[in-house]
């Protein structure tokens, strides 16, 4: 199969977890409340502990080894920078969308990865889709929630999680032309996003998935985590 196929085929089916998430979030209907409190809020500190896996095991790493360091810092002090005035733009129209922000910032530049690695090591690209595949899915769900209040019929929100998830290809096919042999530019997009994860999840994502009913949700930021975990040893 052509490289370029390949990218396409691997980073559609890593972010058409997204829609599916929402999907499943639309569908979701739970009539005991702790039980309801406790599923959504678990869901969503696993997505949160996702997040925090690929900062700190895939995209500050990888950064770190191709950018020098005072350049590294300051990038990711600037992500941390840009996505606090656009959280503080959201807030400031009413809007909620930091699960769907840290998603993509997540997604994006792991699908560019997803490119520039098939060529030199397909079997890893394969496998480092079916983890952003998994860790899509939580976040997709937890992001549907946050967005639809109801005000908008749903299949509008699905669509545009199928219109963001196409990104996906769009930039896998960017890592295989473009970034495969560019390290530190991938390198800098990478470190950016992973400053702007990092607001959105201590800002948004961990205080909104906190359940004063039960303690049972922080053990899903593990689970995320460890998921994430395991995807880093997995792919070496």
């Amino acid at each position: 199969m052509q490289p370029h196929v390949f990218a396409i085929l691997l980073a559609g089916f890593a972010g058409l977890a997204m829609p599916l998430g929402g999907f499943l979030a639309w569908c979701e209907h739970i009539r005991n409340p702790m039980l309801r409190d406790q599923v959504l809020h678990t869901v969503g500190a696993f997505g949160g502990g996702a997040l925090a896996s690929a900062v700190a095991l895939v995209l500050v790493p990888e950064a770190a080894e191709a950018l020098p360091p005072v350049l590294a810092v300051v990038l990711f002090a600037a992500g941390g920078g840009v996505f606090y005035a656009a959280d503080a733009m959201l807030q400031k129209h009413g809007g909620s969308g930091a699960l769907l922000l840290a998603m993509l910032l997540d997604f994006l530049p792991e699908a560019m990865a997803l490119g520039a690695m098939l060529v030199a090591d397909a079997a890893t690209a394969r496998l480092l889709a079916l983890m952003i595949f998994l860790q899509n899915l939580p976040e997709g769900f937890a992001a549907f929630r946050e967005i639809w209040r109801g005000s908008s019929p749903a299949w509008h929100v699905l669509l545009a999680f199928l219109g963001l998830a196409a990104l996906g290809p769009v930039c896998a096919l960017a890592g295989l032309v473009w970034l495969a042999d560019a390290r530190a530019a991938l390198g800098a997009i990478m470190i950016f996003a992973a400053g702007g994860i990092l607001y959105l999840l201590f800002q948004d994502i961990a205080p909104k998935a906190h359940s004063s009913r039960s303690s049972v949700p922080a053990l899903g930021a593990v689970a995320g985590f460890a998921l994430g975990l395991a995807g880093d040893l997995l792919t070496g």
